[in-house]
């Protein structure tokens, strides 16, 4: 019989066999601290500037948190960025654009590291060309450091280890105030069009598309099993796949020792956590209290690369006004099922005849949340 929330707190309340020995010591205990690691080693203990800024750059937003970088230091003193193509998002991503933004945001995080260091990053796009329908073996870029006196650092780079991606209900009491939307889009600069509001009647709209797109991801078996196969469950999956989406914590941790969580409940769409989830996540997309978007004239690699270097730029400027930023690009995605939304998304904002919706962040004020796992930098460099 599927335990609904009350029901699991009665059992786990009883269960002193379980519980009673220290839980407040178990709950201590499930923070995945090794696969936070990256975070405290970010730009200490590394003599080449290179490798410096690659601890920062591996900090990056990316989707589905797939770190899809790998990096080749090569012997000339520059490094070259590929796509490791274990990490690609073949249901929700088909064309690999997300993947491709999310590169955007570690290049942009790449320079602006090498900067603060008095570094600058001679950043070469696809030095091998741009791969059109998807990413293959050529690489994203090749970067080399030049040491340049007198280079600015950049002031949103202070903000890096505090970048969350804040997927939490957002406070809808609190709204999001007309100056800082106009902040975020001066941050973001580049060459995309930035878009935002938080007028009530597109706010409400973009609450019941967003939610409507992540319905349609949920109920088409093969997009949501892309992301229940990326599930990590409890600090030990954590620990072990720094990466995809982690689920910890003592009360799911908790769920799971009775049986309540794991992946064929969550795959099952009759079990309670699979009704749970979506409750979950009609409450968060339900409390946007803004909503930014990105647009491209066009939608090439180099847009999708330039549309990443937005979405970081933004992302910072919002950490730094205690802002939450959430993406939600369910929407965006360019499979079957869901081309009707794209093209009503694509209509509602205004971006036609060949322009391109990059991203879309739900805006809010919520609680602070952890950071997300993160795989050593020196698993992300490629051998030899």
């Amino acid at each position: 019989m599927p335990i609904d929330r009350r029901a699991f707190l009665r059992i786990a309340g009883s269960s002193a066999v379980v519980l009673a020995a220290g839980a407040g010591a178990f709950a201590w205990t499930r923070d995945p601290s090794r696969a936070l690691a990256p975070w405290a080693a970010a730009g200490s203990g590394y003599g080449d500037p290179r490798l410096r800024a690659l601890s920062y750059a591996i900090l990056a937003p990316n989707p589905h948190n797939r770190q899809p970088w790998m990096v080749d230091l090569g012997s000339d003193g520059a490094l070259t960025l590929h796509c490791d193509p274990d990490r690609l998002l073949p249901e929700t991503d088909p064309f690999n654009r997300q993947i491709v933004i999310g590169l955007g945001c570690f290049l942009e995080l790449l320079r602006m590291a090498a900067a603060e260091d008095g570094y600058r990053a001679e950043i070469s796009p696809f030095p091998e060309g741009a791969p059109e329908s998807h990413i293959d073996g050529r690489p994203v870029a090749q970067v080399r450091l030049r040491k340049a006196p007198g280079m600015n650092a950049d002031p949103l780079f202070r903000q890096v280890l505090d970048r969350r991606s804040n997927k939490e209900p957002f406070d809808t009491a609190k709204p999001v105030p007309a100056g800082v939307l106009a902040a975020l889009g001066a941050a973001a600069r580049g060459p995309l069009e930035t878009g935002a509001s938080n007028a009530p009647g597109r706010v409400a709209a973009l609450r019941d598309l967003t939610w409507r797109a992540f319905v349609i991801e949920t109920e088409t078996p093969r997009t949501y099993l892309e992301s229940v196969r990326l599930m990590r469950l409890g600090k030990a999956e954590i620990e072990a796949n720094p990466d995809g989406i982690d689920i910890g914590g003592a009360f799911p941790e908790a769920m799971q020792l009775l049986g309540l969580l794991t992946r064929e409940t969550l795959a099952d769409p009759g079990s309670q956590a699979y009704a749970q989830g979506l409750d979950m996540y009609r409450e968060i997309l339900g409390t946007g209290m803004a909503y930014i978007w990105l647009i491209s004239d066009g939608n090439s690699r180099h847009d999708q690369l330039a549309a990443g270097a937005a979405w970081l730029r933004l992302n910072l400027k919002a950490t730094e006004l205690g802002l939450g930023v959430h993406p939600v690009s369910q929407a965006l995605q360019e499979y079957p099922e869901m081309a009707p939304l794209y093209q009503e998304l694509h209509a509602m904002l205004g971006a036609e005849g060949g322009r391109t919706v990059q991203m879309l962040g739900r805006l809010g004020y919520g609680p602070e949340v952890a950071p997300s796992p993160r795989w050593p930098l020196e698993t992300r460099l490629k051998e030899g």
